[in-house]
């Protein structure tokens, strides 16, 4: 059987041929989901930051978004790397000595342990609740419901699709817009939502 490359697949899709994601998926999926469990150390959450991985590919690909030919893993793995940031730093977990990362997104961020929290932390962690609670609330309704079921209840996006009765592309959109007024209303206030 003739190997078709990434990025003939990655072109055949965008052309239509939804066999040449699942082609692309198989190919990859035991690599994006082993770097993910290596990081949560739990199945389901790997699971579900594995399933938000490949959302955001076909998003991406569907918008006409993709550019990087020839280099569908990195790209893949970086998406799973920046969502798994996402998910520790919605946890507010502290940070242990490491490799630092670079999110281009936000500033350097560690990958996080699960250490017992001293009280100072807890003090800390309570305070990025309340001002990202209090940020939230600056943001129109359908984009706050989406943000506060995914980063405080810790929702899939499909449970968040269900709990608000739209489709999974509308709530990943409004997730999306959510992040991004966030970002701004960050900067605005010049808050810092992480643990040094």
């Amino acid at each position: 059987m003739e190997f078709i490359d990434d990025s003939q697949l990655v072109d055949s899709y965008i052309l239509g041929n939804e066999s040449a994601l699942a082609e692309l998926i198989e190919r990859y999926k035991n690599k994006v989901y082993g770097f993910i469990f290596s990081k949560v150390l739990d199945k389901n959450i790997a699971e579900d930051i594995f399933q938000d991985t490949f959302v955001k590919v076909i998003l991406t690909l569907k918008e006409g978004k993709y550019s990087e030919e020839g280099k569908f893993l990195p790209w893949v793995m970086r998406i799973a790397h920046n969502l798994t940031i996402d998910y520790f730093r919605s946890k507010s977990r502290m940070p242990i000595i490491g490799e630092t990362f670079v999110d281009e997104d936000f500033s350097i961020f560690d990958f996080l342990a699960d250490p017992e929290d001293c009280s100072e932390t807890k003090i800390i962690k309570t305070q990025i609740e309340n001002d990202l609670r209090h940020i939230i609330e600056f943001l129109p309704e359908d984009q706050k419901d989406v943000l506060e079921l995914r980063i405080f209840k810790g929702l899939s996006f499909k449970e968040i699709a269900e709990e608000t009765d739209v489709s999974i592309n509308t709530a990943l959109g409004r997730m999306r817009y959510a992040l991004i007024n966030l970002r701004k209303l960050i900067e605005e206030k010049k808050l810092t939502l992480t643990l040094v």
